[in-house]
């Protein structure tokens, strides 16, 4: 299904394009919402394990995931 997170510290198009270059390989097609305030990377999540995986490899980016 498709999912959107909220996440700190994305701030230009440079770390839409290093989370899409790292991240895409591992989880498909990812969209990234400049726009928005906090932005929003959306994703094909397929279940909780590939969630938690997405979630961990975006926080060694440097980019964490808002909880709701």
């Amino acid at each position: 299904m498709q999912k959107t997170f909220k996440a700190n510290n994305i701030n230009c198009i440079n770390c839409a394009n290093l989370i899409k270059g790292s991240l895409e390989d591992d989880f498909g097609e990812i969209h990234v919402n400049l726009d928005a305030n906090p932005k929003e990377v959306t994703l094909e999540i397929a279940d909780e394990t590939v969630e938690s995986k997405f979630k961990e490899e975006m926080k060694d980016l440097g980019y964490s995931i808002i909880e709701d």
